[in-house]
C-alpha cells in the first residue's frame, strides 16, 4: 500500500483529494493537514510514502515545507499541487527536491497515476523547470570529484534515474532487487551531496553536457 499524506488549506480540495485516494485499492491516506505548522508536526509521525502538498499555505510555502521534509525524510516523495501554473514555483520545487508538480485542474486518474509514479521513484517535472535548475547547477566544476566517488553500479543507477526510470524499472534493467536499488540510490545521493533523485539527475545531465 502507498501511504499518502495530503496538505491543503482549502477543506473542500483537501477532502476531495483524500476521498479520491481512498478509492484506490493500492493507497491509503495516513493523515491530512491544512497548514504548514500542522503538516510539519504530523507528517514525520505518519511516515507517508508520498506527501501531496499545496504550494501556497496560509502560514508559509509548501515548497519550503517540501525542502524541510526532504531533509528529514529523504525517502519521502513530495508531489506539489497548485491552482496556478507558476514557472518560478516549479523551478523552486525542483531545487527543493520535489518529485512532481501538478495543477489542481488535473483529472482524478492523472493524480492517482502520478502518486503511484512518484512513489515508485519517478520524477514528474516540466522540462523548462529542470533546464533552469540545471543551468543554476553549472557553477559546479566541470571535473566534479563527486562523480568520481561513485562506483560502477551507482553510476549505472544514476544514469537510469536521469532517464526517468523508477526503482523497480532500474532493478529489472540491471537484474537487481528493488531494495538493493534503493540502497544504491541512498548511497549515491549521499556521495553527491544532494537531497533528491531530481537533483542527482540534473547533476548527471549537467556533468555529461560539460564533457
Amino acid at each position: 500500500m502507498i501511504r499518502v499524506f495530503v496538505v491543503d488549506d482549502h477543506e473542500i480540495v483537501r477532502r476531495g483529494v483524500v476521498d479520491l485516494v481512498e478509492t484506490a485499492r493500492d493507497m491509503e491516506v495516513v493523515g491530512e493537514a491544512g497548514t504548514l505548522r500542522q503538516a510539519a508536526a504530523r507528517i514525520p509521525a505518519a511516515a507517508p510514502d508520498v506527501a501531496v502538498l499545496d504550494v501556497r499555505l496560509p502560514d508559509g510555502s509548501g515548497v519550503d515545507l517540501c525542502r524541510d521534509l526532504r531533509s528529514m525524510m529523504p525517502g519521502l516523495a513530495c508531489l506539489m499541487l497548485t491552482a496556478h501554473d507558476d514557472d518560478d514555483a516549479t523551478f523552486d520545487a525542483v531545487l527543493a527536491g520535489a518529485a512532481g508538480y501538478l495543477l489542481k485542474s488535473v483529472g482524478a486518474k492523472t493524480l492517482l497515476d502520478d502518486i503511484r509514479a512518484v512513489a515508485g521513484g519517478k520524477i514528474l517535472l516540466s522540462a523548462a523547470a529542470s533546464q533552469r535548475a540545471s543551468a543554476q547547477m553549472r557553477e559546479q566544476p566541470r571535473d566534479d570529484p563527486r562523480m568520481g566517488s561513485l562506483g560502477l553500479r551507482e553510476r549505472q543507477v544514476l544514469a537510469l534515474i536521469a532517464d526517468g526510470l523508477t526503482n523497480r524499472q532500474i532493478g529489472e534493467r540491471l537484474g537487481l532487487a528493488e531494495k538493493t536499488v534503493k540502497n544504491y540510490v541512498s548511497s549515491l545521493l549521499s556521495k553527491l551531496g544532494v537531497g533528491s533523485r531530481t537533483q542527482a539527475a540534473l547533476l548527471r545531465v549537467e556533468y555529461d553536457d560539460t564533457r
